[in-house]
Formats: structure tokens, sequence, C-alpha cells
């Protein structure tokens, strides 16, 4: 199920989306069973709101880097890594992520991030992809399961990542977090009272309003530069027992913190405000040990959402860069629930907060890349998701990271019907480089009614390069009669893998009362890619025909890999039509589902396995062999 989530992610693969009804009118809930048992037959009364048609048909523009030739562009990228520096594997490897991306395999693409994860030296890159990383295996999805929770391996694990440096093993090795914690609470347990067992006759004390505090005086100038040279230099302070410490800002328990520091060199023993209070002592005096030390506490602290959002602003002020890193590790590792937090979005939308973040250099392509493509999953229409990208697009600096951020803000503009801002960020994709955003570019000149403009354009393009099958996709959109069927026939030949071309010719078929001929088509593509959307369109066919039973099949199939589909036009959920339907098909006992399930696993039926298994998990939803049977079947 994952696995179908993670490609689909950027398109609109319903059918209701290619149909002329508008998803804002009617109910997208349930449809009450009277309307299915109205007089009629019992086809029409399932199909209320009737079949696509070739008119409204179109594919979606993908929203990924697609070189005219992969081969060629994957073997330059090989080239490049075996060649370059250790610094630049990391992004490179991103970049054959993006290219990767259109093929569709979540093996390929794990391996890249890994990759990338593996090379990456900055505690940022670390914190980016380790999440990242996360995110791809859909860990949010499972209940009970934190954010800051380890895997057990380095490349995922929160605390690894806020170490710097590289390791060229580390994509092997297990973490020591258990271990960590323990080791650090027995620490902390043999520290006891060390405070009081380590006190020293104080020589200096500095005066904070009424208060004093006693301090060992080279214990203090060891701190910092600025405190050696108050302390031994020629100032005045030197040749005094007392100094007023009252305008620097710190308080009288700041102050014996900073002495307890001085004598142990640990900050745990403070409270979180304390700690905070001496980070920005340490910056006013120059105390490079005691910020490390409080950024290094400071961040192991951070256990969720509300710790990052009170953290983060102290962190950038005092430029606390592992804080800041702990906290947008927080942040990326509780998505994609951390977008609806309007707090969370405003540390990476507002243009003030983005300026901020790269001034401590956590603000990079890496982090964007990561953010915008978990925003188009959720929803490509909101401003969130266009300010996300505007970010991925500020903070690109090669040509590759240019064109990808151009030609997605030209999809998420399309998405949003504003198509002379599609247009646009389109055509600075096609002169960043990116030739596939030509595409774009016409899809836009063909919604605001240049039709000829957009095929003209298309007709350029297949005769400028080596013809590929997204191309002849794209001219029969703005064909007629026979050249559109030709067009589609030679990107079926060129590219078999694209649903829409028999999609069209399946929907034809229909329109010619040739349901059975439809079928057929539509088998074709589902016999070698399982795509819900055809999925749907097979389940719509069968209904045309009466046959209820496949229809139900398909539908449970569907459900299997997107649970929440929605049916129709996006008017009826997948649930409440398996429903309806299950009043016209015999009902199979326990026994039955058994016996079915056998003959279907046994000839190789995965469409028909997995409907059955869907209807036994419907029924018995904790049998865990099930569950395992549907995941064999979803790997294959």
């Amino acid at each position: 199920m994952h696995v179908f989530k993670f490609f689909d992610r950027f398109k609109s693969t319903q059918v209701h989306a290619l149909s002329p009804q508008d998803n804002s009118s009617g109910s997208r809930g349930k449809l009450s069973k009277s309307k299915f048992t109205n007089s009629g037959s019992g086809a029409q009364a399932l199909l209320p709101y009737g079949l696509p048609t070739t008119e409204l048909l179109e594919p979606p523009i993908d929203s990924y880097l697609k070189p005219i030739d992969y081969v060629e562009s994957l073997a330059e990228i090989h080239r490049r890594l075996n060649t370059c520096s250790l610094t630049d594997k990391s992004i490179l490897c991103i970049e054959q992520y993006s290219i990767l991306h259109g093929l569709g395999d979540p093996k390929l693409l794990r391996r890249c991030l890994c990759a990338a994860r593996q090379y990456a030296f900055d505690v940022h890159s670390k914190a980016v992809l380790s999440a990242w990383l996360r995110f791809e295996r859909r860990e949010d999805e499972f209940t009970g399961v934190s954010s800051k929770d380890c895997s057990g391996y380095i490349l995922e694990c929160p605390v690894a990542a806020s170490v710097s440096g590289y390791d060229p093993n580390s994509i092997y090795d297990r973490c020591q977090c258990g271990q960590d914690d323990l080791e650090a609470f027995s620490s902390q347990m043999l520290v006891g009272n060390e405070s009081s067992s380590l006190e020293e006759d104080g020589d200096v004390s500095f005066c904070i309003g009424d208060e004093l505090v006693h301090c060992v005086r080279f214990k203090i100038a060891s701190l910092s530069g600025p405190f050696k040279a108050m302390l031994y230099g020629s100032f005045v302070e030197s040749r005094r027992d007392k100094i007023d410490f009252s305008k620097t800002g710190i308080s009288v328990e700041g102050m014996r913190a900073v002495e307890v520091y001085s004598r142990t060199r640990r900050v745990d023993l403070f409270c979180p405000a304390i700690v905070l209070e001496l980070l920005s002592f340490a910056n006013m005096f120059c105390c490079e040990e005691l910020k490390c030390v409080c950024d290094a506490h400071l961040a192991s602290l951070v256990c969720g959402i509300e710790d990052a959002l009170i953290l983060i602003n102290h962190a950038l002020e005092e430029r606390a860069n592992l804080l800041v890193a702990s906290c947008l590790q927080v942040f990326l590792r509780e998505l994609p629930n951390s977008l609806y937090n309007h707090k969370v979005r405003g540390v990476f939308c507002i243009p003030e907060a983005r300026e901020r973040l790269a001034m401590l250099g956590h603000a990079s392509f890496f982090l964007y890349y990561f953010l915008s493509q978990v925003a188009m999953e959720e929803n490509m229409a909101l401003s969130t998701t266009v300010m996300l990208l505007e970010g991925l697009e500020e903070f690109a600096t090669e040509k590759w990271q240019k064109a990808l951020a151009l030609h997605q803000l030209g999809c998420v503009m399309l998405e949003r019907k504003e198509y002379k801002g599609a247009q646009f960020y389109f055509e600075a994709a096609v002169d960043a480089g990116h030739v596939y955003s030509l595409a774009g570019v016409a899809r836009t000149k063909y919604k605001q009614g240049q039709q000829y403009s957009a095929f003209r354009l298309m007709n350029s393009l297949i005769f400028e390069y080596k013809p590929v099958g997204w191309m002849y996709q794209e001219r029969s959109l703005y064909g007629v009669g026979r050249e559109k069927i030709m067009d589609l026939n030679t990107a079926t030949e060129l590219d078999p893998t694209l649903t829409f071309p028999y999609k069209f010719r399946a929907v034809m078929k229909v329109e010619e009362k040739q349901i059975r001929a439809a079928i057929q088509e539509i088998d074709k593509i589902i016999g070698f890619k399982l795509s819900p959307d055809c999925l749907e369109l097979r389940a719509w066919f069968f209904i045309a025909l009466e046959d209820y039973e496949s229809a139900l099949r398909d539908i449970r199939a569907l459900l299997t890999l997107k649970p929440n589909y929605m049916m129709f036009h996006g008017k009826v959920s997948g649930d409440h039509l398996v429903e309806l339907l299950s009043h016209h098909v015999r009902q199979w006992s326990l026994a039955d589902c058994w016996m079915q399930l056998y003959e279907r696993w046994s000839s190789v039926d995965d469409i028909g396995s997995l409907a059955v298994i869907h209807q036994m998990l419907v029924n018995d939803p904790a049998k865990s062999l099930l569950w395992f049977r549907q995941s064999l079947l979803l790997l294959r």
C-alpha cells in the first residue's frame, strides 16, 4: 500500500479528476440506497454519475525531472559520482534520486537517500536526510511510534544525526542509542552532590543587585579570552575582589550556575531555563566551550513539537547550531502532521524566518526539497505548498535544482488553475534545461484556448528531439480524429507503461458500445502495471456490464492500495460502493473465502487474491496471517 502511495503522490489518478463533474458539488459521503433501487436497470442505478468521456480525459503533468534519455542522464551522474569529492557525493545522490523518481522503483529511491545520508558531513544534512528516510517508510502511520524513536540503524537515528563528520561504514552499522542512555543515566547518578564536594574558597565575587556570587578567579578566567583579560589583564576588574555584573543581564541563579560550571564543566544539573541563560551568557562573553555544552544539552532535551517551538527562537537568536538542528529534526520527523501547525509553517514559509535559518546554514535545498515533496503529496493546491516551493527555488544553486523547483511550481499552479502563472514557471524551467516542461507549456496554452499553438509546440518538440512516448501522448490531446489515435498508438509503442493511451482507447470503445473490448484494452495495462485509476475504470465497465462480482473484486483490490479512495468523481467512498454491490452478489462464508483465496493464489491472480484478503480483513482485522499475505502480494 505504501508503494502505491509513494508513486501516485503527485498525480491526480482518480477518474473523477478527468471528469466534467465538479468535486465541490454534491455530497462526498454515502449515497442513499434508494437511489440504487429505483426503477430501471441495476447498472444505471449503480452508475449515477455516468462513465467518463474521451473529450475530458487528460493525463497529469508529472511533477518530477524527466530527462529525454534516462540512460544517458543516469550514466552521466554515475561518472560524476566516481570522480567527485566526498563533500559533493551527497548532493549528487539527491540529483540521482530526482531523476530516478520517474521510474517508480522504491528500492532505487531509498538506495539514493541512504547513499546521500551516508555521505552527508554536516549535522543539518544528516538531520534532514535521516528524517526523509524515516518518512519514506511511513512511520507516521503507526500508532504509538514517537518521532524520536530510533529504528536501530545509524542512518535514521536522530542522535547519530547530531554528530558531524563522515563515517563510510555507517550505512551498515547499528546505533547505540539505548546503551548511551544507560551510560548517561549512570554517570548522572554518580554526580550526586558533586557541586558541593568540589567547592573551593572563592577569591572573586560578582555583584548582581544586592547579591554576591563567590567564584574562583582562575576558573572563571579559563572560560574565555575576554574573562582572562578582565580578571588577569590591565582592566580595573583584575585588581578588585568584587565586580559589578548587574548590567550584564544575567540573574543571580544564572551566575551561580556559571560558577558551578567553571568547576564541574557540567550543565545537566540545571533546569532548561538556566541552561538557556548560560547559553546567552556564553555568547556575550565568547565562552565557546560553555556554548557548545549548553547547545548539546538543550538539543538533547527536544522531544516533541511543543519543545521545539519553544526553543527554536532561542536557538536562532543565540546561533545554537545543534539546537536548531534538533528542533528542525523534530518538525521533519513529525511530517506530514507538523505542516498543519501554523507555527511550524511559519518557521519554514515566512521569508524572515527563512533568512534566520539561512544565516545558521539550516536553510538548504535538501530541506525544502523534502518539505515540498511532503506538501505536494498532502495537497498541491495549498498556499503552503507554493511557499515551500518558492523556498526550494530560492535555495537552488545548480541548474537541475532550479529546473526542478520551477517545474514543480508550474505543476502546482496548473493544479490551482492559475494557467498564466503555470506557463511562466514551465517556460522558466525550459530555460533552465528541462525539456519535459514544454509539455506543461503546451498544456497551459491549451487550457487558455490556444489548442493550435499547443499542437505546434509539441510537433516541433518531436522533430527537434529523439521522440519518446510522453511527447506523442501530449500531442494527442491537441489532435483530432485519426491523428489523435495514431499518436496514442505511437506513445504506447515507445512507452508501454503510459496508462493514458489505454484509458483513452478503452473509454472510446465504451462510447462505441463495445464494453467488452474496452475491458480487454484496459486489461493490457493492468496486466503489468497495477494502477488504482485503471482498476476504478475497469470496475465501472464491469458495472455497466452488470458483472457485479468482477466489479466488486476490482474495488476491493483498489481499496487495498488506497483505503480512502473516492469513486464516481470523488462523490462516493469505495467502502460504500462495496456495501451496495454486496447486495448483488452471493455472500461468501469464511470457508468460501479461504477456498477462493487458495484458488486465486494458486493461479497467481494477484488482484483476485487482494480482493479476497480485503473482504476477510473487514471481518477479522486482527488476523496477522492475512496481513502477511497481503504484504507479500503488494511486494509482488
